[in-house]
């Protein structure tokens, strides 16, 4: 009985999203493996991809393994990387808008801005990805049929200029964290909303960067809170870590169980500083509309948790 009784408690902690698992470390920058996914001259910031080894032995890609170039890009609403600039939603032709399949018949009409990069999944299929990974910032639309319940699942990235480090140079420092953020509304053909990024969303962390001290970070099973560590910029970085945890490959699934994940936290517009982002701006009557305003949302540190994936089930 009891040899049962231990083997059913192994079974259960290896669950799906329910596994505990340490972090990994990295310490320093990681060295350039793509020099940019893709090039908007000028005023941008560069989206290049490193990788490092960390002291599992195991080599990391940072600030993430993304199907940037293979996936399908989500349309514009506003793209100043050369693609389209709306001044409202009311230019959209929705027609024009490719119907993406997610296996199933009800349509479905989905707004995005994320800061800096989303690949978006609903039932397990990856519908779209964000056709700006970087900068400058930009916001995107997503027509889909599915059938419900909806499974929506988003990667998030907050993209780095030190990769590994996870910090760019701006406001006269050379390492400075960033911030990420997500925020969407979810409508059905009528407009009538079906969800809203708030904390009814799940976020967890797989990449947290950079870490001036590893002590600073709380981690037990799926808790991983970086909010004690320093988020100040400096403009020396030696001896700094990266923190990461393996990503389930059935993360996007509907049957990927997430009950022990955080809920999102959510951030006024004002944290993630869109006041003068004409991508978000444009839109406030889908992303802050009366009656369905959402939140940006991400995990509890929007600043050095770079890699987060969001979910929410929607019947």
């Amino acid at each position: 009985m009891i040899a049962r009784f231990i083997a059913f408690a192994v079974l259960c902690a290896s669950v799906s999203g329910l596994h505990a698992q340490d972090a990994a470390f990295s310490t320093g920058p990681a060295k350039q493996i793509n020099p940019g996914l893709i090039d908007c001259g000028e005023g941008s910031r560069v989206s290049a991809v490193g990788e490092i080894k960390a002291n599992d032995g195991m080599m990391k890609i940072v600030p993430a393994t993304v199907h940037f170039d293979t996936a399908p890009k989500a349309t514009d609403l506003f793209n100043e990387c050369g693609g389209t600039q709306l001044a409202s939603v009311a230019q959209l032709d929705l027609q024009s808008v490719p119907l993406m399949d997610a296996g199933g018949s009800e349509e479905f009409v989905m707004y995005l801005y994320a800061d800096n990069y989303f690949e978006l999944y609903v039932n397990g299929v990856l519908l779209a990805v964000d056709p700006v990974p970087y900068t400058p910032l930009n916001s995107s639309v997503v027509r889909f049929k599915a059938d419900r319940p909806l499974t929506i699942g988003v990667m998030a990235v907050d993209w780095e200029e030190n990769l590994g480090l996870g910090s760019e140079n701006h406001g006269g420092m050379a390492y400075q964290p960033g911030h990420g953020g997500f925020v969407a509304h979810l409508q059905d053909t009528d407009r009538n909303t079906v969800a809203i990024t708030n904390r009814r969303w799940r976020a967890q962390t797989f990449y947290t960067s950079p870490l001036k001290n590893r002590n600073c970070l709380v981690a037990s099973r799926q808790i991983r809170r970086s909010t004690p560590c320093d988020t100040r910029g400096t403009n020396q970085a030696g001896g700094f870590s990266g923190a990461y945890w393996d990503l389930p490959a059935d993360w996007m699934m509907p049957a990927f169980d997430d009950r022990m994940w955080p809920s999102a936290s959510a951030f006024p517009n004002e944290a993630i500083g869109v006041r003068d982002k004409k991508a978000f701006t444009n839109f406030r009557d889908v992303f802050d509309t009366d009656g369905a305003d959402a939140d940006f949302i991400w995990t509890s540190n929007p600043v050095l948790d770079n890699l987060v994936i969001l979910r929410r089930t929607i019947d």
